[in-house]
């Protein structure tokens, strides 16, 4: 999809090489290289390279067109450092400016959900559930010293391992994750 002004860009770009000049006594593979190397230099100034981000790509809710923008600067800037154009504090300081408006941004949605969730319950719930973890837990150690591989009993060690703290039983093994 070209812009139409783009395309008169790319038209006056080519028109403005003097093409019996630039042919005149080349050889038919010498003047296709010469001619191949102007359309590759219009193409580069008149084709946008950089792709439209779809409208179906689902964000978080935090991610606006800001931060988005930012990111994109944060990965400019990693490239430039890791090509040597710009030192490492530099990038430093462009990487702690992005984490702090990230984090902004996720507070400030989560401010809104919870002054908004008397009226909108949907939204705080779907919140929830997209933060929700759905990973496994690993294994687990009994009293005993063996480890719970399966799902009923790592349901046993947890739920005694938790009853502990209201019966006052302290085990001498407690729950740990097997690393």
């Amino acid at each position: 999809n070209f812009v139409i002004k783009r395309l008169g860009l790319f038209r006056d770009l080519l028109a403005r090489v003097q093409w019996d000049e630039a042919l005149k006594g080349r050889e038919a593979q010498e003047s296709q290289l010469i001619l191949k190397d102007h359309l590759l230099q219009a193409q580069e100034r008149c084709i946008p390279t950089k792709r439209k981000s779809g409208r179906n790509t689902r964000r978080p809710a935090w991610m606006n067109k800001e931060l988005l923008d930012q990111l994109g600067n944060k990965k400019k800037a990693h490239r430039g450092w890791k090509q040597g154009q710009i030192t490492w504090e530099e990038y430093r300081v462009i990487v702690r400016a992005n984490r702090a408006q990230v984090r902004k941004a996720k507070a400030v949605i989560e401010l809104n959900l919870a002054r908004d969730i008397k009226g909108n319950k949907k939204n705080f719930y779907r919140y929830v559930s997209d933060k929700r973890s759905r990973e496994n837990v690993g294994p687990l150690r009994k009293e005993t010293g063996d480890l719970a591989i399966q799902n009923m009993e790592k349901a046993e060690v947890l739920n005694d391992f938790f009853a502990s703290v209201f019966t006052g039983k302290s085990s001498s093994c407690t729950a740990h994750a097997t690393e």
